[in-house]
């Protein structure tokens, strides 16, 4: 075992870092707070190989594995965990789906556009009346000749409104038949495609979250991702990796916000000494540390797994529940550390605040995480 973080880790992590200070830490507050999706940046990203990290070089991409992928998430995250979640949906959701699953031809049309970040993607699979039950949708595909027509809408999907592309699970079949449902490439411009408002959410707020909608939207077959049937199952098997990709996205919140935290509290001074030497304080940044710790090794773990082919289901909703949560209790804390200070928009640790909660609901929600890892472990 090895826990040294090799040259591209360290190469990645430090080229993001000078990015970060340069393009995205000016902006934060003003993309928070008028929820702007700074669409330029992701193209400026593109350029430096980071929305196509797990893509083939040969189709426009870095070439890299889950260990970097997870630097990239979690370095971003660092700064902005709203810039974080979108470059984390872009590469684990649509783009991974289109190459995990899509035939040469598919690939070469959709893969070099969306590695490049010349093209957006979306991913669709929520609902409005099916969060969890992913498997009682409503959007229907039904054939008619060469063609598919889609009927219905999908909620809460990143990059609705920006998007160039979605990867859309449609049912095909019976309603709950986990063989029902089928996935196809919608491209933007197809008559009968269209968005919905954005939503106004409580934290990620630069990253964009909307409808899509489909009123007899005419797909060709040609865009048919996999056999007719499969959706659901490829859906499962993306979401495995997306895991890994939330649980990176939790990581990095959570060392934002703690190292706001140590930060301050060797700043702030009360009772003549800086506040880090009472042990109350103390307390709360070992804790910190040792979670933050935890939740690295879980997420590595989890990516060797996901490099070597190995089954990744159990490990990947375990780094990916507990990193979650850890990010939420560590910037509660580091709000607390900061006092009355955290409570405000002049310092970082209120941004983490918001942002962390959608870490444990995202890509399915702890209690999916818990259900998941208790069936798997009951099968051992």
């Amino acid at each position: 075992m090895n826990f040294e973080y090799t040259e591209t880790q360290k190469m990645i992590a430090e080229s993001i870092r000078d990015f970060a200070e340069v393009h995205i830490r000016p902006f934060i507050m003003e993309w928070d707070e008028a929820q702007i999706f700074p669409v330029e940046l992701f193209k400026k990203l593109g350029e430096m190989g980071f929305m196509g990290v797990l893509v083939p070089e040969e189709l426009g991409g870095s070439g890299l594995g889950y260990h970097e992928y997870i630097t990239v998430i979690e370095e971003i995250s660092k700064v902005d965990s709203s810039i974080g979640l979108s470059v984390a949906a872009h590469n684990s959701l649509c783009t991974n789906h289109i190459l995990t699953f899509a035939n040469d031809e598919q690939k070469k049309k959709w893969i070099p556009k969306l590695a490049t970040a010349e093209w957006i993607g979306a991913w669709g699979l929520t609902e409005h009346n099916t969060g969890s039950d992913a498997g009682g949708m409503n959007t229907t595909a039904v054939k008619q000749g060469d063609n598919w027509v889609l009927n219905g809408a999908k909620n809460f999907i990143t990059h609705a409104i920006t998007g160039n592309v979605a990867v859309v699970i449609a049912r095909t079949g019976e309603k709950g038949d986990s063989r029902g449902m089928t996935a196809f490439v919608v491209e933007k411009g197809t008559p009968g495609f269209s968005s919905g408002k954005k939503e106004n959410k409580l934290g990620m707020r630069a990253s964009e979250t909307a409808e899509l909608i489909f009123d007899s939207c005419v797909v060709p077959d040609a865009n048919r991702l996999g056999e007719v049937g499969e959706g659901f199952i490829q859906a499962m098997k993306v979401l495995d990796g997306g895991r890994i990709s939330i649980g990176a996205l939790s990581l990095g919140i959570a060392k934002g916000a703690y190292e706001a935290a140590l930060k301050y509290s060797k700043e702030r001074h009360q009772f003549g000494k800086p506040i880090s030497d009472f042990q109350a304080i103390g307390f709360k940044l070992a804790d910190m540390a040792t979670e933050i710790e935890a939740s690295e090794l879980l997420l590595h773990k989890a990516a060797y797994l996901k490099n070597n082919h190995k089954p990744v289901t159990k490990l990947g909703a375990m780094a990916k529940m507990y990193a979650s949560e850890v990010c939420v209790k560590v910037s509660t804390d580091a709000i607390q550390i900061h006092g009355g200070y955290g409570y405000t928009k002049d310092f970082p640790v209120e941004k983490f605040y918001r942002d962390s909660k959608l870490c444990t609901i995202g890509e399915g929600t702890t209690e999916i995480q818990k259900l998941v890892i208790s069936r798997n472990i009951l099968k051992e």
